[in-house]
């Protein structure tokens, strides 16, 4: 007669979410190491390729930091979970939690600063026109610093924003719209009047339809509302990067569970494999005789 013992035991299941775990911890940061050679690449094409311009250099320093972050941390949490190197993975979960505190300030700061804006719909015409007013004080003082300012503005002039618009009729301002670039930079506000008695009857205008020039280089580049075009350029971008934000923010909030498992899996000593046998009665009165 044989005994039938359960199988497995009990005791013997954290083995396997042990190698689980490790396993995952080690396939995720395998796939965000091989991940990071291309930013780190492409912050080094910029470095060779567009170190003049100002839009290209400060884009270097952030691609070149979130790459090697991003290797030595997929680097940490590979070997210590592969490994079993408690250390290891020690500072791979204080670089994740410092990662997603980080990630998670910056999503909610840039929320915060960036509400407000979106424009104002121009009466028969397809495009808006942006107010610097309507977005908040803490942007408005750093558009208005002229160190923020200039590097901006160089952005907008290489991007040559302005050119496509050169040839453009009053009809084409009819029918066509416009980025809020083009919008707030490469004309004057709708509302100006430089004609004769068509000037509001002597009433006040805008500042920026008295900063309007028709010169190529002038435009409206000093005007109040090629900033605020630049604020909203910079607010649509920012809604899509906190999608992205968001849904960093759920990966590693995933990475760092998986990681505190293989942490506590690999800090405590894996027990000795445990074989059972099935042994006939006789043979365990056999060997109880002698």
């Amino acid at each position: 007669m044989y005994r039938r013992r359960a199988w497995p035991p009990a005791a013997a299941g954290g083995g396997g979410e042990q190698h689980l775990s490790n396993t995952v911890v080690g396939f995720l940061n395998l796939v965000t190491l091989v991940a990071s050679v291309p930013i780190i690449g492409a912050g080094l094409w910029l470095q060779a390729h567009a170190g003049s311009s100002p839009c290209g250099s400060a884009l270097q320093a952030p691609l070149l930091a979130i790459g090697f972050v991003t290797l030595l941390v997929s680097l940490a949490g590979f070997v210590g979970a592969c490994y079993h190197v408690p250390s290891a993975l020690w500072l791979y979960l204080a670089a994740m939690l410092l990662l997603v505190l980080a990630l998670l300030g910056i999503t909610v700061f840039g929320l915060a600063v960036t509400a407000g804006g979106g424009g104002t719909q121009v009466a028969g015409r397809p495009y808006r026109e942006f107010r610097l007013g309507d977005y908040s004080p803490w942007l408005q003082r750093h558009v208005r610093a002229e160190r923020y300012w200039r590097p901006a503005l160089a952005c907008v002039l290489g991007a040559r924003a302005c050119d496509s618009l050169a040839a453009w009729t009053p009809l084409d301002y009819l029918r066509n719209d416009l980025t809020p670039v083009q919008s707030g930079c490469c004309k004057p506000p709708t509302s100006c009047t430089y004609y004769g008695d068509d000037d509001g009857g002597g009433q006040q205008q805008e500042p920026d339809c008295y900063r309007w020039s028709n010169a190529p280089g002038v435009l409206c580049y000093g005007c109040d509302s090629c900033k605020a075009g630049v604020l909203e350029q910079l607010r649509r971008h920012w809604h899509n990067v906190t999608i992205l934000n968001v849904v960093l923010l759920l990966l590693l909030i995933a990475f760092y569970s998986c990681a505190c498992c293989a942490f506590r899996n690999t800090a405590t000593p894996t027990p000795p494999s445990k074989i059972f046998h099935l042994h006939p009665r006789w043979s365990r009165w056999w060997h109880g005789r002698s």
